[in-house]
């Protein structure tokens, strides 16, 4: 397939090639016929990704907060690294998309191969897409009107929240794509419109369309304008759809408006308002969130679970649905709209049309490529590539943000051959597949380990796919690396560990590595060559400032991420045990009790382990700290003697002979000594981390799980 993808580090856009994607389960795969540029946020985002870096933190003070919080935390280096990382990450652009179902996963319903649908699929001539982020096309609506249905649903759910009553006069500042969309749909619903903007050939249309119009640009004020227009009485309501940095048009609104007028921002503008204009009237003041209920609500639009009509009368989908009826009865005209159509494979001269072209509303794109063409899984990356057979060969599994900042890196840096990488979307692994230097980008797992030239695996996608995949993988041989969590529960746990137990039926077999990497931070490794002197039992306390994580992300979720205890706090879990170099014998574990107002308490948390030398130790997993506060330190007590590490930065030693500090200049959490040691591992046959060892961390990390929920 072939995807758009914007460089936000310098605003280039391209088209590249990557596998077609896997199906899944609840989604859509579809062959894309047209997808529409949406000229105002399009814009914007190439606009972002051309700005300098300074320009580029003025217009996100927020995230400049962030960083400089960071920075106090991390450090400057580890900060810049994360930053550029950040910038490096290509953005799929697009949101509108009309094309015929290719295939369904299981639990779809209501759609089948073949149907026309519209999506909120991205510029590509496949995508995969949530069922209930599709609906299907009346057969009288063409797919280029079509096209148009993502963004007037925009508009329509800021409409609905304006609830317009047939009669009633509204506004619609700003009449770009969305804007224009929305007057043909109030107009529709019986109200009068009055249209501004400072483009007279978007007024012009605005007028076709059935409103009124005023061109501040022309010396006309809006206000006096809206007064007129509502016979001197305000009007009922505001739909700000404009993009600008300026307060006017909400201070313009509140100006306009009748007492208990409503005011809903479609739209981004500045939002500096005048209390007094707002207090007098008692206007009502709303931010729309897109297309409508069920938007970045995870159980609506990846597990799709609808909510019941008689609730919620409109969702998302139906919002689709409803734009759909007004394009097949006529209500909604938006042939006069189009004014560029681009081939696919031309996106960059569609791009170029659109930062040239400030008049341009609805860019199309046509794919007129053959579908049998789209579907290859696999994409060669590097026609040439040799590997050294007696030395490691890696098949990659996961792109996201850790694997391809910190993993994927810490692997090339430890001299690992990449042979293929296999993401589920397949743009991710053509992205840091070319980066990194892989011969393949895939999204086909069981064809990858069907290569014999490949040895050994690397496993980085959500945790409940873990412990499948590691027993597949130990099933073709190969050898097995798992970024934590190894199982969520103990039934996978139980899984992995039959899968490992059959694959050494002989004696030996394939190395399994879990990513617990502080275990060797050069730090830690001082912290355990010095307490190796030490015959007393030691007492630990970790600290981890972890940080809040909202509820409904899915690491929270227990049957996809385990939970923030399974899936972060067994990093402590693992450093304790190699610190203490004993088994554990004792488990206690509490949480913080049940509160209004907090949805999560479980990563509020501390766990207290006992182990076979007498040893004993605490972690504090707090995710309600402050983000300035450093993250993790570790404390050691023991014979009259402490070690204090903060944050993998800084390490004190008190009461040791010959040993007062070591400190870096870099933060350094042992990532890429962990990937040196695995790949030292395959080729040794002696493990890096004992076996048992990593049984007993993850059977016991589930323990304090279990522990936790119980209370």
């Amino acid at each position: 397939m072939k995807q758009i993808l914007q460089d936000m580090a310098n605003g280039t856009t391209s088209l590249v090639e990557a596998p077609a994607p896997a199906p899944s389960s609840g989604s859509l795969n579809i062959f894309t016929t047209v997808s529409l540029i949406s000229a105002g946020t399009e814009r914007m985002l190439v606009g972002f990704g051309k700005a300098s870096m300074l320009d580029k933190a003025r217009q996100q003070p927020d995230k400049v907060k962030m960083v400089l919080e960071k920075v106090a935390t991390d450090g400057l280096m580890t900060t810049i690294d994360a930053v550029r990382s950040k910038l490096a990450q290509p953005l799929p652009l697009g949101y509108c998309n009309v094309g015929v179902v290719a295939e369904t996963g299981s639990r779809v319903s209501g759609f089948k191969p073949g149907d026309r649908v519209v999506s909120n699929g991205p510029h590509a001539d496949i995508v995969k897409v949530p069922m209930n982020l599709c609906a299907r096309i009346p057969d009288t609506v063409s797919d280029e009107a079509a096209a148009f249905v993502v963004v007037a649903s925009i508009g329509l759910q800021g409409m609905r929240l304006a609830q317009p009553t047939l009669g009633e006069s509204f506004v619609v500042t700003g009449v770009g794509l969305i804007g224009l969309l929305t007057v043909q749909l109030l107009r529709a619903h019986g109200c009068r419109v009055l249209a501004i903007d400072f483009d007279e050939s978007k007024l012009a249309l605005a007028r076709q369309f059935g409103a009124a119009t005023c061109n501040p640009g022309r010396g006309e004020d809006p206000v006096a304008a809206g007064m007129a227009f509502s016979r001197g009485q305000g009007v009922d309501g505001v739909i700000i759809t404009a993009s600008t940095k300026s307060n006017d048009p909400l201070s313009q609104a509140a100006r306009m408006c009748r007492k208990r007028g409503r005011i809903v921002l479609v739209g981004v503008i500045g939002l500096e308002m005048s209390r007094a204009d707002f207090y007098e009237k008692e206007l009502s003041f709303q931010v729309s969130c897109s297309y409508g209920p069920g938007r970045y609500d995870p159980n609506y639009e990846e597990r799709g679970q609808d909510y019941p009509l008689g609730f919620v009368r409109w969702t998302e989908q139906r919002n689709f649905e409803a734009v759909l009826d007004m394009l097949a009865s006529g209500q909604l005209d938006v042939a006069p709209l189009i004014t560029h159509r681009f081939a696919f494979e031309d996106a960059p001269s569609a791009y170029q049309a659109l930062t040239d072209d400030k008049a341009g509303l609805g860019i199309l794109l046509q794919y007129p490529s053959p579908t049998a063409e789209r579907v290859k899984r696999q994409v060669t990356l590097a026609p040439n590539a040799t590997f050294q057979a007696e030395r490691p060969v890696l098949g990659f599994i996961g792109a996201g943000n850790y694997a391809s900042r910190v993993l994927i890196p810490a692997f090339k840096a430890a001299g690992a051959q990449f042979h293929s990488i296999v993401t589920s979307g397949g743009i991710n692994s053509v992205i840091h597949g070319q980066k990194s230097g892989f011969a393949e980008a895939s999204t086909d797992v069981s064809a990858m380990l069907a290569i014999a030239a490949i040895n050994t695996v690397a496993i980085v996608t959500r945790h409940d796919t873990h412990a499948q995949l590691v027993s597949q993988s130990l099933a073709a041989g190969k050898h097995v690396f798992v970024e934590k969590p190894l199982a969520i529960e103990h039934g996978e746990l139980q899984q992995v560990r039959a899968a490992y137990d059959t694959a050494h039926g002989g004696g030996s077999g394939p190395q399994l590595m879990i990513g617990f990497n502080r275990r060797f931070s050069p730090q830690v490794q001082k912290m355990k060559s010095l307490l190796a002197s030490v015959a007393e039992p030691k007492s630990f306390i970790m600290t981890m400032n972890a940080g809040a994580i909202p509820a409904n992300h899915w690491t929270q979720d227990n049957a996809v991420g385990g939970g923030r205890i399974i899936g972060e706090a067994c990093h402590f879990i693992d450093l304790m045990r190699f610190l203490a170099g004993s088994e554990i014998i004792s488990v206690q574990a509490r949480r913080m009790g049940d509160a209004p107002g907090v949805a999560i308490t479980e990563d509020k948390a501390s766990i207290t382990l006992g182990f076979a030398d007498g040893s004993f130790g605490t972690i504090m997993y707090l995710a309600n700290g402050a983000a300035n506060y450093p993250k993790e330190r570790v404390e050691v007590f023991t014979s009259g003697r402490v070690l204090q590490l903060d944050n993998f930065r800084k390490l004190k030693g008190f009461g040791w002979p010959g040993f007062s500090r070591m400190n870096l200049w870099k933060q350094d959490k042992g990532q890429q000594q962990c990937a040196a040691a695995f790949l030292a591992a395959v080729q040794s046959g002696v493990p890096a981390i004992a076996p048992g060892d990593i049984f007993e961390v993850a059977r016991v990390t589930i323990e304090v799980a279990e522990l936790l929920r119980q209370q």
